[in-house]
């Protein structure tokens, strides 16, 4: 496969950990060599950068693509996220100097959706308690009352954040008969709502029996679930977390749960990743602790590698990128 980069085989420099072999393969047979940084530091993404044609970004937002990197990397053409979230890359930066930021936002949303209806079930069911007790050897059939179990059926499930995850939820929710509301920074049309109710940030966290996170972590949105807002939750009402760990005070999410104020939560992302071994949220039984895969499914994958590879096709043949996100021309522009 030829185009605009020359003829010649391009280099991708690879910062998500974790490629997989097929992967590499198919690329290799379109003619594009993979680089893996040697260090999961940004000394190893410098070392990768230089002679990078394209950049395949770091999903799990631990290698930056910042103003630093976007200065010293004068041949790449563009940078393909291999996700929705971009809170590791300076869009501003890398528009500055021409390079167009591609994500693939949608190929995980209903592995994500999915993981969030059935972390909320788990959580309200003690699931994840039940199953330890058993493994220790004991049968608490009649304490698993005494924890408070409940129906997800009825709750009120407030949504913050309403893309592709977002709605996805919000079919789901409501399919188990849930009181469905959403906060996001634009109102949607009433046929993108799904039955959802918009509210403001405020209303929608101290009416949620159900708190649903799945906004992208921006300036705006960091550390948006604060000791406040989580004390005016309803007594006894879950967090779920599938968006990124620095929306929530996580030491004030540790009192919350220890105080008993809130009943639960499900924990997809962390502050900091991986999650340390000495967190006081590994000590909590009512915490469902889960390491960033709420949308590693097998189709997730799928449909992440095709839209990946669409976009490296377009880019070859000089056809305008799908899912640029910084504002920069789609049209790749090989600089070396």
């Amino acid at each position: 496969m030829t185009g605009e980069g020359g003829g010649r085989r391009l280099r991708m420099a690879a910062l998500a950990p974790g490629i997989p072999h097929e992967m590499i393969t198919l690329l290799d047979g379109a003619g594009i060599d993979v680089v893996i940084p040697p260090s999961r530091d940004q000394r190893g993404v410098h070392a990768v950068l230089d002679g990078a044609d394209v950049v395949l970004a770091d999903w799990s937002s631990a290698l930056r693509l910042g103003s630093e990197e976007a200065a010293g990397a004068q041949g790449i053409g563009y940078i393909q996220n291999a996700g929705a979230g971009t809170d590791s890359i300076d869009l501003a930066a890398w528009s500055a100097v021409g390079v167009p930021v591609a994500s693939t936002a949608g190929a995980n949303a209903i592995g994500v959706a999915e993981w969030c209806v059935a972390s909320a079930l788990s959580v309200l069911r003690s699931l994840c308690w039940a199953d330890a007790e058993v493994r220790a050897g004991r049968w608490p059939q009649l304490e698993a009352s005494d924890r408070g179990c409940g129906e997800l059926s009825g709750r009120r499930v407030g949504i913050v954040g309403f893309g592709d995850i977002g709605s996805r939820c919000a079919v789901r929710f409501a399919a188990f008969d849930c009181e469905v509301s959403y906060w996001s920074r634009r109102r949607r049309s009433r046929e993108e709502e799904h039955g959802a109710t918009h509210r403001e940030l405020d209303e929608l966290v101290r009416r949620s029996d159900v708190l649903v996170l799945v906004v992208p972590l921006t300036d705006e949105t960091r550390g948006m679930i604060d000791a406040a807002r989580l004390a005016s939750m309803p007594r006894g009402a879950i967090l779920v977390n599938a968006g990124r760990g620095g929306l929530v005070d996580e030491a004030a999410l540790v009192e919350a749960l220890a105080s008993g104020a809130l009943g639960g939560a499900a924990l997809d992302v962390f502050a900091t990743e991986p999650l340390a071994p000495g967190s006081p949220l590994r000590a909590s039984e009512r915490v469902l602790l889960s390491p960033h895969i709420a949308g590693a499914t097998a189709e997730s994958r799928m449909r992440i590698f095709s839209m990946i590879a669409g976009n490296l096709t377009r880019a070859m043949q000089g056809a305008p990128l799908q899912g640029v996100v910084n504002g920069a021309s789609p049209l790749v522009r090989w600089r070396s």
